[in-house]
C-alpha cells in the first residue's frame, strides 16, 4: 500500500517477528534513507501485531491483506497489484519473501490444487462482519480467533486478547 504494510507471518521462535521488524526498521529505512538522500524515521509509530487462529481467520487474513489494494481503489484485481502476494499463492510465481502456510498447502493435494483453490477464495468478498473483526483486531492489537482460541491464548499469555464486554 502507498501509507502501509499488511504481512502475514509465522515465527520459528519466540520473538522472531519483532526481530524481524527491528532488523527492517534499521537495515531498509539506512538504505532508504542513502538512497533519497534523506534523514530520520520512515515509519511512525511501533508496529501492530495481531496473534491469527489459523483454522478459522488465517485464509480470511489472506484475502484481506490482498484484497486491501482493490478496496483502495488502486487496481480492480489482486494480481493487477504487483507487490502482492497473490501472485505465489494463486499463481506461483516463484517470491522469496512468500513461504507456503500450512494453512494454504491444506487448500489442495498439490501446487496446483492449491493454487485453484487460493484463486476461488477471490470469487466473493470478505463478509462485513469478518473485515470488521480483521480491522477491530488489528488496529487494538487483539488476538483473532474462536471463543476457545481466544480463551487458549488468555491462558497461555496471562494477559487480556479481546475487549471486556460492555456493561448496560
Amino acid at each position: 500500500m502507498s501509507n502501509h504494510v499488511h504481512l502475514i507471518m509465522t515465527p520459528d521462535r519466540e520473538r522472531g517477528i519483532s526481530r524481524v521488524m527491528h532488523l527492517v526498521g534499521t537495515r531498509y529505512v539506512q538504505y532508504f534513507n542513502r538512497l533519497h538522500a534523506r534523514t530520520g524515521a520512515l515509519w511512525q509509530g511501533r508496529f501492530k501485531g495481531t496473534l491469527i487462529d489459523t483454522d478459522r481467520y488465517l485464509l480470511a487474513c489472506y484475502r484481506y491483506v490482498e484484497l486491501n489494494p482493490v478496496r483502495a481503489g488502486m487496481v480492480s484485481r489482486p494480481d493487477d497489484y504487483p507487490w502482492s502476494s497473490y501472485h505465489a499463492n494463486a499463481n506461483g510465481k516463484p517470491d522469496p519473501l512468500v513461504s507456503p502456510h500450512f494453512g494454504y498447502e491444506a487448500l489442495g493435494r498439490d501446487e496446483a490444487s492449491c493454487m485453484a483453490a487460493y484463486r476461488r477464495l477471490f470469487e466473493g468478498e470478505l463478509d462485513s462482519a469478518t473485515l470488521q473483526a480483521i480491522r477491530e483486531s488489528v488496529h487494538k492489537g487483539w488476538a483473532l480467533g474462536a471463543p476457545d482460541f481466544l480463551d487458549r491464548i488468555a491462558r497461555l499469555s496471562h494477559r487480556r486478547v479481546r475487549p471486556t464486554p460492555r456493561r448496560v
